[in-house]
């Protein structure tokens, strides 16, 4: 049986939401049926995605993002190769 995917995971580590292991393993996003590859946040169970806005960063120098409600469906993508 697979793991289970965190229902909450944040690439910032400055994050609660972070988690090391599960980045380093991949974890793929698809939004409303389409691939992302500029997801810095997703919620499930809330049902949104927080993506990378280009190369723009705010006042802490983090990168801007923009928050999108929505479907999410999060898949390890080690998992996925194999299929």
């Amino acid at each position: 049986m697979a793991d289970p995917l965190p229902d909450r995971l944040a690439a910032n580590p400055n994050s609660p939401y972070y988690d090391a292991a599960a980045l380093e393993r991949g974890v793929g996003i698809r939004f409303k049926g389409e691939e992302k590859t500029n997801v810095d946040e997703y919620c499930v169970s809330e049902g949104w995605v927080r993506l990378s806005v280009g190369k723009t960063l705010n006042r802490k120098g983090e990168p801007m993002t923009v928050k999108l409600q929505g479907p999410v469906e999060p898949y390890w993508r080690d998992e996925a190769e194999k299929a």
